[in-house]
């Protein structure tokens, strides 16, 4: 189980590759308060001195630490390194340049971090990696984090607090980390910044490690006894103590070697019921330990995860397309896909199929049945006439003579400006569908023909093409539709078949209207004469024009000898708008009524049938029928292919990182299915 890891170090090297973070890794992260003794716990695990120090806030980006044992003959044998070293590092950004002198490594650890973070005290979340090949440490993945401070100084940003804290949060809340707390042990245990940070993601301690650092700092008198038993702040995977070297012992070149025998003898005389159970070789020893079992546990879910990343780049990969070789097949092919897929969308055959909304031939043909349909039973027979316009016409159509039956004339003026309000519906619906014809444009592209996403020019030219073609049909299917309209207004059928029972009833008012005028009529007057019509065939009530006229006859300016005796004035006498029917002129209304409306109900019903036919055909079909053609001869031209197959700016880089990432992908599966095979879990 010692291999499992160089495992996640191979792992990490793998990712490291392609910069990427988006596999959390196992690893142990290292937080504390500063000057909280971080530093001398990490070159203590190391065994050199490594890191940079100074006051205030050193470690200004994270420092991820990989520690790889090697046997000190294989070190010996590495003819990069040298037979003298044992031990070397390498950094990631510095490619394969190998540094023996940790001199240097702790100075270009110094440069690169101000590279990045500048000289101002300022903080960065990205990481520097560097690799520690030694015989004299044990496989540990560490992250050196900056360390939590209060108040800020120099230059550092007012909120200096947060982005620490921000940056720890992000690296602890890795649910495959451990977290090594850091604190020392003369401050209060009770008041530990770096137990209470770790508290917030990890509340059940499952995940965190306390390290209690400055044992030969306490007060005299006191010792920390309690707090190394787990009285005081009891964690689960433990807690040990720790001596460091002071400053003076770095500034006398004290070894770390040195330092970690002092140690020993230091925990022997003070605690030496626990001596055996605390220090820096327990510490290396539990947290390889910890981090191997960590692992195990992790790796099968690791597994899955990277096989469902490695699917989503092939994918993603697919997507982005091989680079063009023969343009023309290229461009013929595109032309082609991009007509199929629109016209399978109009039929409801595409390979993507929408289940937010309607889209294409479903869409076309709501508005059909549904928005079309609807708006048109939604038209009122009579909408707009009042029972005055329909006498007014009737009297009209009339001329000066008084009129015996209802007139034709009247009836097709008043039908034929019912039927014209059909036409405007009828071109909203053809509009409804021309955009609905535009919108699938934009729905091939994001779904059905992502290829196109490659070639932006070669998009806006396709879309330039089709949108010109709808363009061009638009005016040609409002005019056929305007026909349609306009043709039922050219003839009014009334011998259309289901108008006669219309005429039928028409007729039969007329036939009860006569009898009713003959029952009317005194019995001193001759049948002939109310037959032939006449002043005395119509009632003189006050509702009638005789009557009005009678009346007018005993007004002011129509005595005897008045030359206006029985003479209106018009302009003097309004014209009543509202007035009681006679019973005359209410069955009239009524006759006019049913016919209009039973004639509106056929004209509607055939155009609401002849509508969407002509739209199909003049705009849909037609669009279908002629858009591969219209493509080829706009776009396929020789003198077009190299500005409308060229790719996007950042396309080639796209693919570039997504082929990186699928084969670092692809070796992470590989590294995995190797320990798999060797049983290690």
């Amino acid at each position: 189980m010692e291999a499992l890891i160089p495992v996640i170090n191979k792992l990490q090297d793998v990712f490291n590759t392609v910069g990427a973070d988006i596999i959390q890794l196992p690893q142990i992260a290292v937080v504390g308060t500063q000057s909280s003794g971080k530093s001398s716990v990490l070159e203590s695990l190391v065994g050199r001195d490594l890191l940079p120090r100074g006051t205030g806030i050193v470690t200004r980006r994270p420092l991820i630490l990989q520690l790889v044992h090697v046997d000190p003959v294989d070190a010996g044998k590495n003819e990069d390194v040298g037979r003298e070293a044992e031990d070397w590092g390498k950094f990631l950004h510095t490619k394969n340049q190998i540094y023996t002198d940790f001199n240097e490594i702790r100075q270009e650890i110094e440069a690169e971090t101000e590279r990045i973070s500048g000289n101002n005290k300022g903080i960065s979340d990205e990481p520097i990696h560097l690799k520690i090949f030694s015989p004299h440490v044990v496989n540990l993945t560490l992250v050196d984090l900056p360390g939590i401070t209060k108040v800020p100084v120099g230059d550092q940003p007012k909120d200096i607090e947060v982005q620490i804290r921000d940056l720890i949060l992000k690296h602890i809340s890795n649910p495959n980390c451990i977290i090594l707390a850091v604190t020392a042990a003369n401050t209060d245990m009770a008041t530990s910044e770096a137990l209470k940070v770790a508290r917030e993601v990890d509340p059940d301690g499952r995940r965190t490690l306390a390290v209690v650092t400055k044992l030969d700092l306490m007060d005299a008198g006191t010792d920390a006894m309690d707090v190394l038993m787990g009285r005081v702040i009891p964690v689960k995977l433990g807690l040990i103590g720790v001596v460091n070297r002071s400053q003076l012992d770095i500034n006398n070149k004290k070894s770390v070697t040195d330092a970690i025998r002092d140690e020993h003898a230091f925990l022997q005389k003070k605690y030496p019921s626990l001596a055996n159970r605390n220090g820096t070789k327990y510490l290396a020893r539990t947290l390889n330990r910890l981090l191997m079992h960590h692992i195990r546990d992790c790796l099968p879910e690791l597994k899955t995860r990277i096989n469902v990343l490695a699917a989503q780049y092939q994918s993603l990969l697919g997507s982005y397309g091989e680079p063009v070789e023969d343009q023309s097949a290229t461009l013929l092919q595109l032309i082609t896909k991009f007509a199929t897929e629109y016209c399978n969308t109009i039929e409801g055959t595409a390979k993507y199929i929408e289940t937010a909304e309607l889209c294409g031939g479903a869409r076309i043909c709501y508005i059909f049945h549904e928005t079309f349909g609807r708006t048109l039973e939604c038209v009122d027979p009579l909408g707009g006439l009042s029972t005055i316009d329909i006498l007014t016409a009737i009297r009209n159509a009339t001329g000066p003579r008084p009129s015996l039956f209802v007139p034709e004339v009247s009836f097709e003026l008043l039908v034929k400006k019912q039927v014209k309000r059909l036409e405007e519906p009828s071109l909203r619906c053809v509009e409804l569908v021309h955009e609905e014809m535009q919108r699938i444009i934009q729905h091939c592209s994001n779904y059905s023909t992502q290829e196109l996403q490659r070639f932006p020019k070669l998009h806006e030219a396709i879309v330039e093409v089709v949108t010109s073609l709808l363009r061009k049909r638009l005016p040609v299917t409002n005019e056929m539709v305007h026909n349609l309209v306009a043709i039922e207004l050219a003839y009014i059928n009334t011998k259309h078949p289901d108008f006669a029972d219309a005429c039928g009833v028409m007729n039969n008012n007329i036939e009860e209207q006569r009898r009713n005028r003959m029952r009317e009529l005194p019995t001193s007057v001759s049948r002939d004469k109310a037959l032939a019509g006449g002043p005395q065939g119509e009632p003189d009530g006050a509702g009638t024009w005789r009557g009005m006229l009678n009346k007018g006859e005993g007004g002011p300016g129509s005595g005897p000898g008045s030359p206006l005796k029985g003479v209106v004035n018009l302009l003097d006498v309004p014209v009543p708008v509202a007035r009681k029917l006679s019973s005359r002129e209410q069955r009239d209304c009524e006759v006019i009524e049913r016919l209009i409306k039973s004639y509106f109900l056929i004209v509607r019903k055939n155009i609401q049938d002849s509508v969407p036919k002509a739209v199909m055909h003049f705009l849909v079909n037609h669009v279908k029928d002629s858009l591969q053609s219209e493509l080829v001869g706009q776009l396929y031209k020789s003198g077009l292919l190299n500005d409308l197959l060229t790719e996007s700016e950042d396309m080639a880089q796209r693919r570039k990182e997504a082929a990186d990432m699928l084969q670092a992908l692809q070796k992470a599966s590989q590294v995995i299915a190797e320990i798999r095979e060797t049983h290690m879990w």
